[in-house]
């Protein structure tokens, strides 16, 4: 029986996030750098992964908490093998209402029909230029734009919803916001631009490279009227502006300048089985152990409560009131436990 439960400030467990892979086959400088994430970096062995069935078991239990709503992540998602086979498997769960999926988009257009056949709701795909040189730059593979674009076609012929999200840093990329909004809109999709973040300890964060979302809404609505829109459901990281006159819209998810910590709704389950309570969190509790020595539903469901009810998390809060040691604290890395 459902027994919604709720952190030490009276947040609700609503969402599960699932890493189900802590490798990539980008190297995107504000996540994976490759100087660090080289050919001998020590990804997960297999043995070490959650199973799908570990992974549908701790789903189930999660549910059972008051969780709705799951997103698969990684690393790159899709570069853990049979995905659709997880997603049909999670789509049996009494109590999930929804599942989505962030993914690069390079291997999208192979995998969207199956996806989508398999019980996939929606997909969120990360993309940060439409420029092809600086974008094969950002990902440090040379990918090329019209992959990630055919993948998101894919995704959306295949009756997926779609939403794309851009990482913008001053001095990287901040010159393809209008680019970004005007090739999206025309395409009916959803836009989300995001502060560079702080994740991680490798990704060299400073700053001077944030370009706050107030900036980001005024320079669209110089050439395309915006107007502010409301919160679809409580806990939505983004905020929302629609194009004056039209059904488009663009999102902002404002971490550095505009912290939402009060209402995050968000568990965080890392390839190996440990649960995170924030992005930014410098350790994880255990639940893989506890299932593979045999523990009851019962006894990790109690297990995964205790973590949530003493659960203070507030970092991006704590960032932006210059708490003291706030910069120096030691966090998992976001390729570990997605974004």
């Amino acid at each position: 029986m459902e027994k919604q439960v709720f952190d030490s400030r009276k947040r609700p467990l609503r969402d599960l996030r699932i890493s189900v892979t802590d490798k990539c086959n980008f190297r995107c400088q504000y996540c994976m750098p490759a100087e660090i994430f080289g050919p001998d970096y020590p990804f997960l062995p297999q043995h070490k992964l959650l199973t799908f069935e570990e992974i549908t078991r701790l789903t189930a239990i999660f549910t059972s908490l008051g969780v709705e709503k799951i997103r698969i992540t990684g690393g790159e998602p899709l570069m853990r093998r049979n995905l659709a086979d997880l997603i049909r498997m999670i789509r049996g769960v009494e109590g999930v209402k929804d599942i989505a999926m962030t993914t690069n988009g390079s291997l999208l257009a192979k995998h969207a029909k199956e996806l989508k056949q398999a019980g996939l709701d929606r997909v969120t795909v990360s993309l940060d230029s439409l420029d092809d040189e600086r974008f094969s730059k950002i990902n440090g593979r040379g990918y090329r734009v019209e992959q990630i674009l055919e993948g998101i076609e894919a995704a959306s012929e295949a009756g997926l919803g779609v939403k794309i999200n851009m990482v913008v840093q001053r001095g990287v990329n901040d010159q393809d916001i209008l680019p970004m909004a005007r090739y999206f809109r025309e395409k009916k999709h959803i836009l989300r631009f995001i502060e560079f973040m702080d994740v991680g300890n490798s990704n060299g964060w400073r700053l001077d490279q944030v370009v706050p979302s107030r900036e980001i809404v005024s320079m669209i609505h110089c050439e395309m009227p915006l107007e502010a829109a409301d919160p679809n459901y409580y806990g939505e990281v983004a905020s929302r502006y629609r194009y004056v006159g039209e059904e488009g819209e663009i999102g902002l998810i404002s971490s550095v300048t505009q912290a939402f910590c009060s209402t995050c709704t968000r568990a965080r389950l890392s390839a190996e089985g440990k649960m995170y309570n924030c992005l930014f969190a410098s350790s994880g509790e255990d639940l893989r152990e506890p299932l593979r020595e045999g523990k009851s539903d019962g006894e990790i469901r109690e297990l995964i409560s205790s973590i949530w009810l003493r659960r203070d998390d507030r970092y991006s809060e704590e960032r932006l009131k210059n708490t003291p040691g706030i910069a120096k604290r030691s966090k998992v890395e976001m390729s570990h436990i997605g974004g």
